[in-house]
């Protein structure tokens, strides 16, 4: 039987705050995003036959929010969770092609297989995430063996996992403020049989009691955005081994020279900068 969904998607013209990130997890069945060089991110929200678009803005006005402009579509399909929402084509990058949940068989190739969930952890084939698994490889190729690795602002687990297939015997913490992308990290994590080697916590930067007491770390990935990589550059610095590596990304051009100027004042160096479309990622070495 064919059932169906709405979609909305909003379209933001200024930096979401806490209160709208609230409201559409609250509201919706599923959340997504989608980058844009610009900084402002589409937010899709997912639900079901029962969508009433009176009810949203009745909600949202009770939650005292002003929603940006937006625009409803009507999914139809047999399963619109899996069709619409989980479903993406696998891609290859680097040592790794990376493929969903929804395939049935695993794609034929001769890279390393990753099979993730990513309908509610954001960014898997973003060009930052690409940039990010571009400067992994390159490490893993210079011979860089970390034991000890940190991932923050983890979303779908993606470079934890991909740090966990290149350097098996690494332990791996991956944060997340978003519970559900820390259960989407476990998610994946089990799925590709790497449990034992990545743990999963909900963490608002650096402040989990698991990523302290397992400081120092060979290898920080730290993929969100310019402010909090501005933010956490101190907390970056003090949890990273003397010539550890942090690779950044979530920033774009005009925002780069701030970025890594931050985390110069921290004692880091620039080694590499990666350039994807507008946005930029970076490899830095701790220098002291």
């Amino acid at each position: 039987m064919t059932s169906k969904c709405w979609q909305i998607t909003f379209y933001p013209d200024k930096q979401i705050d806490e209160t709208f990130d609230e409201f559409l997890n609250n509201f919706f069945e599923v959340v997504s995003q989608n980058y844009n060089d610009n900084g402002m991110d589409e937010y899709i929200g997912y639900i079901g036959d029962s969508f009433n678009e009176e009810n949203m803005l009745e909600y949202a006005k009770h939650s005292g929010i002003d929603l940006p402009s937006y625009e409803v579509v009507e999914l139809k399909s047999e399963n619109w969770l899996k069709d619409y929402v989980i479903k993406f084509p696998s891609f290859e990058i680097c040592d790794f092609c990376i493929y969903g949940i929804h395939e049935t068989s695993q794609p034929k190739t001769d890279k390393i297989p990753l099979q993730i969930y990513a309908a509610t952890a954001f960014g898997s084939n973003h060009q930052t995430t690409q940039s990010c698994i571009k400067a992994i490889s390159e490490l893993h190729d210079s011979q860089f063996i970390p034991s000890k690795v940190l991932d923050i602002g983890t979303g779908s687990g993606i470079l934890s996992l991909c740090a966990a297939k290149l350097w098996p015997s690494s332990q791996i913490i991956a944060g997340d403020i978003d519970d559900e992308a820390v259960i989407v990290t476990d998610g994946n994590a089990k799925n590709n049989n790497l449990e034992t080697q990545i743990q999963a916590v909900v963490s608002d930067g650096y402040k989990h009691q698991a990523i302290t007491n397992n400081a120092p770390y060979n290898l920080i990935l730290c993929n969100i955005l310019a402010n909090p990589l501005i933010a956490f550059a101190p907390d970056l610095a003090k949890n990273l081994k003397s010539s550890g590596y942090c690779i950044l990304s979530g920033f774009i051009d005009e925002q780069t020279s701030d970025v890594i100027s931050a985390h110069e004042r921290q004692g880091l160096k620039l080694i590499k900068l990666y350039s994807l479309d507008n946005w930029r990622a970076a490899l830095m070495q701790k220098v002291n």
